[in-house]
């Protein structure tokens, strides 16, 4: 569906992310560890001449979609809206924005939890502040893509993903403050190990009403520990000691998930200690840590994930595996001694297959640059 001719003036790569430790902390105002992958969709634009039309064309779903900037609304497409949310909020910022066109291409997994959506919200952002020379800082794009994503999309998520997808350093790992955007680069040195990401292909269809299930819980419980400890504004400020004193006030549905979440900010910290110590047993055990954590106490795992989480306990190669994203399927995060790749995803694929009938993916994950331009 390529426009002929069409000769783009910028084009930009857009990157998925991966999660090393830290799941479901970010809208707790927690810390995480992500970092971006050297999978990107890929945005080409160009101005063309209207002062409101713009045609954005998706070369994987063979679709294009055309919208005017004076009459955003919500569409019934639901990858339209990605688009006509990032468009609604960048011009709550700038009014430079002008008429387009866009070519998108991905090649990212999708389903696999390594956040396309905060991919395509972030590339058409900073494809366009580029483009028309908004001015616009990455903190502004990275809300623009998160807004977007609350609004019209209509998921409540945290800003992980998109501040990972934007700020991310090839080779290094990011210590977030979700609380307040503090962060620091970690460098990534695993020596002999890489980064294997299994995907489940499975999606099992209660991720997103448990999802907000699970921040509902958190922030209820938030509330009334706020009754008697005014100070606390969220699970961040909460210490083990002042949730076993107040655990007569929660369900034991709260309990259990502030007792993970607090135990996982605690883990993110550790896992910062043991890479800057070159440490990656101590990291590996760390995952498992997280694991358990987020299929027992959180309860967002799946046989699935539960199944090459404890597959991979019985290969010395492997140091650490946990489920990586939202949860409910996509896919596990592996570190894995390079010499043992192959052996290790043909016995663990075969395994998977034979209990589950599902053929298992993989694919490897460089640490890599946040959104980028390739061509202006």
């Amino acid at each position: 569906m390529e426009h002929s001719g069409f000769e783009p003036d910028l084009i930009v790569a857009s990157p998925g992310r991966i999660n090393l430790i830290g799941e479901h902390t970010d809208y707790n105002k927690g810390f995480v560890l992500p970092t971006a992958i050297d999978k990107y969709i890929i945005f080409k634009l160009k101005a063309n001449g209207s002062p409101s039309t713009c045609t954005i064309t998706s070369k994987d779903f063979l679709k294009s979609m055309q919208v005017d900037l004076g009459h955003l609304e919500k569409s019934t497409v639901a990858w339209e809206n990605f688009m006509i949310g990032v468009l609604y909020h960048l011009k709550q910022h700038s009014n430079g924005i002008q008429g387009f066109d866009c070519e998108i291409e991905s090649g990212l997994p999708m389903g696999s939890g390594v956040s396309s959506s905060a991919a395509l919200e972030c590339g058409l952002a900073f494809g366009l502040n580029e483009l028309f020379q908004l001015g616009l800082d990455k903190e502004v794009l990275i809300k623009v893509g998160q807004k977007a994503e609350h609004d019209f999309v209509g998921t409540k998520c945290g800003i992980m993903d998109q501040f990972a997808s934007v700020m991310s350093k090839a080779g290094k790992a990011i210590l977030l403050d979700c609380k307040n955007l503090d962060h620091q680069y970690i460098p990534l040195t695993l020596g002999d190990y890489k980064i294997l990401l299994l995907n489940t292909n499975v999606s099992h269809s209660l991720a997103d009403s448990q999802y907000n299930l699970r921040r509902e819980a958190c922030e209820s419980a938030v509330e009334l520990l706020k009754e008697t400890h005014p100070e606390v504004t969220s699970l961040r400020e909460v210490t083990q000691g002042l949730l076993e004193a107040s655990k007569a006030k929660l369900s034991p549905i709260q309990y259990q998930r502030c007792a993970y979440v607090i135990a996982e900010n605690h883990r993110v910290q550790q896992a910062v200690t043991a890479l800057q110590n070159g440490n990656l047993e101590d990291f590996g055990a760390l995952m498992y840590a997280s694991h358990e954590g987020l299929s027992k106490e959180y309860e967002v795992s799946c046989k699935e994930l539960d199944f090459l989480v404890e597959f991979s306990k019985t290969h010395k190669s492997v140091l650490g595996s946990r489920m990586m994203g939202g949860g409910f399927g996509g896919c596990t995060i592996n570190i894995i001694h390079k010499d043992a790749i192959t052996a290790y995803v043909d016995e663990v694929s075969t395994a998977y297959q034979a209990a589950f009938n599902i053929n298992l993916d993989y694919f490897e994950a460089l640490p890599s640059e946040g959104t980028h331009i390739l061509k202006a």
